[in-house]
């Protein structure tokens, strides 16, 4: 089984796009909805609210889980895959983040290599970065970036308003004011140059993708996260079959930490056939 992790209703994004990759496979995915958004705090609240969100996902019975949150991945990943889960009982488990196949997308340039390699390290295009406050702020996608294409121009874009406006259904008028207003500032940055790639990072954003590809010039390739990350887990997994388990029957299940009528209602708007949520433990930070 495979468990996905939100702390919001983002990841179902990256839900359905594992979803279509592995339509045998089983699923669990828990938003924690209780504690969105994760943006405003701390690094060590979102540590601990995404340990304890994997931890429920582990004892459902998911052998791996993959964060589907930018914040999540850019904060807690490292420290939960190098510090936490080694001296866990959840050894022999793992936890994937979502930064990872993006960059690699973004670089044209496999994870495990952290130098510049031929051609990228004369690579000069303009990246964009749209996402979260925090996910900003952690600086996460132009360091990566910049270790495998050192000559490229990473520009990043604060869209503060736009993940929560999604996840309250805003109108089509405040959502398109929104990422007008987020690429226009980005291009602003950048002299007035349009990006070569633009980075969606908020898992929240393929849903307004569309939004985004009429404000980008055609030329701007949109690298969208739910796609990436299905492709590099397929991968993954070729490479780690003990993950998999054959005999295991394909479903789905979604958990939320806070109202689930209401969440979902909220994830049926953008996908219609979605299975009803269950309650889950709230989870807290200590």
């Amino acid at each position: 089984m495979i468990g996905v992790f939100d702390s919001g209703i983002g990841g179902l994004t990256v839900l359905r796009a594992l979803r279509v990759r592995f339509p045998d496979s089983s699923f669990v995915y828990l938003g924690d909805h209780a504690n969105v958004p994760y943006g405003n705090r701390s690094s060590a609240e979102i540590v601990e609210l995404t340990r304890v969100g994997v931890e429920q996902l582990f004892d459902r019975g998911a052998r791996l889980v993959v964060l589907g949150c930018n914040t999540a991945t850019a904060v807690a990943a490292r420290t939960l895959q190098t510090d936490w889960l080694p001296r866990s009982r959840w050894r022999g488990r793992n936890v994937l983040g979502i930064v990872a196949p993006t960059v690699e997308a973004a670089t044209q340039t496999p994870w495990a290599v952290t130098s510049p390699q031929y051609p990228q390290k004369y690579n000069t295009d303009v990246i964009a970065v749209f996402g979260t406050l925090r996910t900003i702020s952690s600086g996460v996608f132009p360091e990566e970036i910049r270790k495998r294409c050192p000559r490229v121009t990473v520009v990043q874009q604060v869209c503060a308003e736009l993940a929560g406006a999604i996840e309250e259904r805003a109108g089509e008028a405040e959502i398109e004011a929104l990422v007008e207003q987020g690429v226009g500032e980005l291009v602003t940055k950048n002299g007035g140059i349009a990006p070569h790639r633009a980075i969606l990072g908020c898992t929240h954003f393929p849903l307004v993708e569309q939004v985004f590809r009429r404000h980008l010039p055609a030329a701007t390739r949109l690298l969208s996260q739910p796609e990436l990350v299905a492709d590099s887990l397929d991968h993954y997994l070729e490479r780690h079959p003990e993950y998999v388990d054959p005999a295991e029957h394909a479903g789905i299940r979604l958990l939320t930490t806070g109202d689930p009528r209401h969440v979902g209602d909220t994830a049926r708007v953008f996908w219609p056939d979605a299975p009803p949520f269950e309650a889950a433990h709230a989870t807290t930070a200590t």
